[in-house]
């Protein structure tokens, strides 16, 4: 089981964090695509930060769904940059944003049986590039269509599949729970733990008492904060991230946030040790 707790990076975060970065965050994350080409002063504070802060990176352009051919230029691009800064753990929506042109969004995958075969082939083939695991998240998603699966049948086969790990976003299975009206709980146990890599927590918009839009924008609730719970009693304590993309409060209210989650996997580590000894 690992402990650690992280926190999404984001520039506006970079001269704060460069003098003192806050001490509840065992590890940071970077969307690539937001880094890899900066130069100058912000370029120089990134390489200070990685070179004494481990790193994950969670990308948004990679377009694993996509019918597209992989853009194998930017793959390479993405390599580079994870070799320049020393970073193993590399993850990507198990979405798409391209088809005959970029979207700016992450698009549902059809659940049908030709999409698994298609995402799994492409994971190796990006795997085989960037010499590193390719780690998928659960996305939340407004429309499936032209499903042949449940949500958590697909992302199971794909995993399957694939012979890859999991990215669990927590908020993400509230959010779907809500506006799909399935069972969170259930969808949460259904995941499989072996092949867990790490979490993701955040907060989200309430735009109707059915309908949930996932924002990364405001303070995580206590349904979420609940879930995350249950998830480590279920799956054992992982790695857990904290995204915060808007509305981004002070250092220090982040802080709350991040120690609530360390409270979490030391609570559930403890009932882990209870249950050993009993």
């Amino acid at each position: 089981m690992n402990n650690s707790v992280g926190l999404g990076l984001r520039r506006e975060m970079l001269a704060e964090f460069c003098q003192a970065a806050p001490k509840e965050a065992d590890f940071f994350e970077v969307a690539p695509e937001n880094w890899m080409r900066l130069g100058g002063k912000f370029g120089k504070q990134f390489r200070q930060l990685t070179e004494r802060h481990s790193f994950y990176c969670h990308g948004l352009s990679l377009s694993i769904g996509s019918p597209d051919p992989l853009d194998l230029v930017f793959i390479k691009e993405i390599k580079r940059f994870l070799d320049l800064h020393q970073i193993d753990v590399y993850s990507e929506h198990l979405s798409y944003c391209s088809a005959a042109g970029h979207m700016y969004d992450l698009m549902p995958i059809p659940f049908t049986y030709e999409a698994v075969r298609h995402v799994s082939a492409r994971v190796k083939q990006v795997e085989a590039i960037l010499e590193r695991p390719l780690i998928l998240e659960n996305v939340s998603f407004y429309a499936a269509p032209g499903a042949e699966k449940t949500e958590q049948e697909f992302v199971c086969a794909v995993l399957e599949e694939a012979d890859c790990r999991l990215l669990l976003d927590v908020n993400n299975i509230y959010v779907n729970s809500v506006n799909h009206g399935y069972d969170p709980k259930a969808f949460l146990a259904a995941m499989p733990s072996e092949r867990i890599a790490y979490l993701h927590i955040a907060g989200h918009y309430q735009q109707d008492e059915d309908l949930i839009i996932d924002t990364h924008g405001a303070d995580i609730i206590n349904p979420v904060w609940q879930l995350l719970a249950e998830c480590y009693r279920l799956h054992g304590v992982h790695p857990t991230l904290l995204e915060r993309d808007f509305n981004i409060p002070e250092t220090r209210v982040l802080c709350q946030e991040l120690r609530q989650i360390g409270s979490l996997q030391g609570q559930a580590l403890d009932v882990f040790a209870q249950e050993r000894r009993a």
